[in-house]
């Protein structure tokens, strides 16, 4: 039986959509593709789409320096979670398999893992996730808030959605309606991160 044609999007250079729920991709299957790929972009919805999509270029890649070190800097002074790398793999509770720009977990919810669920891909959804537009994903905006979704209903506190090229910054927490705050200078993170006050301005 003939699949389904690919759309144009999904044929794009820098974005691919590959369904692999018959082809039953095992966890660690996709760890070994993750690491036999390390130049591209790699994650699974809980849908058992597999997105294959192409590393951040230079732009991106320093608006992600900039998020990650401010972020970092805080968390070091704050003493009460840890932050990781960007595009760190989280297994989330629906199964689906993330790597959000920014990151930030609780010690008390990383220290309840076990050592090796800590060298592999956490089983936990970090409490304050942050997803920063690339130039590929301009055209994806509903894309990226699907998975902003996705990350508050599997466990997240606080997301930003972050918007370099119209300058919009889109805030989710649980039970609230999602905002957008145009063109701001700041953002903060109370009450899930106490005392954050990202210059979102810098990487405009």
């Amino acid at each position: 039986m003939a699949g389904v044609p690919l759309t144009e999007e999904q044929v794009a250079a820098d974005w691919l959509v590959l369904n692999v729920e018959t082809v039953g991709l095992s966890d660690e299957q996709f760890f070994e593709l993750c690491r036999d790929n390390r130049e591209l972009h790699l994650e699974l919805t809980a849908q058992k789409e597999l997105l294959i999509m192409t590393l951040p270029g230079g732009k991106t890649g320093r608006r992600n320096t900039v998020i990650s070190t401010e972020l970092e800097i805080w968390s070091r002074q704050n003493g009460t979670g840890i932050t990781f790398a960007p595009l760190t793999l989280f297994v989330l509770p629906n199964g689906a398999k993330r790597a959000p720009d920014a990151s930030w977990l609780r010690l008390e919810r990383w220290n309840a893992l076990t050592h090796e669920q800590q060298e592999t891909a956490p089983p936990v959804c970090p409490d304050f996730v942050l997803e920063l537009m690339s130039k590929s994903q301009k055209k994806r905006l509903k894309v990226l808030q699907a998975k902003m979704a996705e990350y508050i209903s599997n466990g997240a506190q606080l997301g930003w959605l972050i918007d370099p090229f119209k300058k919009n910054v889109y805030i989710y927490r649980p039970g609230e309606p999602v905002r957008c705050i145009e063109h701001p200078n700041t953002i903060d993170g109370d009450p899930v991160l106490p005392g954050f006050v990202f210059q979102v301005s810098e990487i405009w």
